[in-house]
């Protein structure tokens, strides 16, 4: 009869246990990369803050970005890049710390969007015994968009269209500009002629 009750109570408190270890957590709070978008073998870098909502330090052991490539065959690659930072490195109480993950594109990467998976591996101080214990593993999935070349290509070649459409308005003002200039040169030469002509025809002798 009071199996029940003491059940539902007994959850109850193994919930309010456990909610205050999820909310102190080691947490990614921003991951970007350093473009809008990236082209077939396009170097770039992911930006990853890591927060520590911890009651004491932590450390980050690992920091990586693992990406499933579908190349333009369909075939799927599995790579992994990790931060250009000295690790382990410490993060106290209350702190964030910022990263950089380089990245490379294959050549033969398919457009379109893909999700990478950034993972930080993290420990924490335990003060009573003096030592590191292993911590959260925070995850974050950024969203990558890779242009197709072919979009690259048509931009490319409309804008040189456009250059060249540009260039030959230039050109063509410039050719309409000295015609008239011409005509406006040679009107007053033949006006200046007719009028010196005039001016310097002898007088007849009586």
């Amino acid at each position: 009869m009071y199996k029940e009750p003491l059940l539902v109570a007994l959850l109850c408190f193994t919930a309010l246990m456990v909610i205050p270890q999820i909310a102190r957590a080691a947490t990614i709070t921003s991951c970007t990369f350093d473009k809008d978008k990236y082209l077939q073998g396009q170097t770039g870098y992911i930006v990853v803050t890591i927060f520590n909502d911890k009651d004491n330090k932590i450390r980050v052991t690992e920091l990586g970005a693992t990406f499933n490539y579908y190349y333009t065959d369909g075939v799927v690659y599995l790579q992994k890049f990790f931060t250009d930072a000295t690790l382990p490195d410490e993060i106290p109480v209350g702190q964030s710390a910022t990263y950089y993950i380089p990245i490379s594109l294959p050549n033969n990467i398919a457009p379109g969007f893909t999700e990478p998976t950034v993972e930080a591996r993290t420990e924490l101080w335990r003060a009573q015994d003096s030592k590191w214990i292993t911590s959260d593993h925070p995850t974050y999935e950024p969203k990558l968009y890779i242009e197709s070349p072919y979009k690259q290509l048509y931009e490319d070649s409309h804008q040189q269209y456009q250059e060249q459409l540009d260039v030959n308005g230039y050109l063509t003002n410039m050719m309409n500009l000295f015609t008239v200039t011409t005509i406006v040169f040679a009107s007053i030469a033949g006006f200046l002629f007719v009028l010196f002509a005039r001016r310097a025809r002898p007088i007849a002798q009586p």
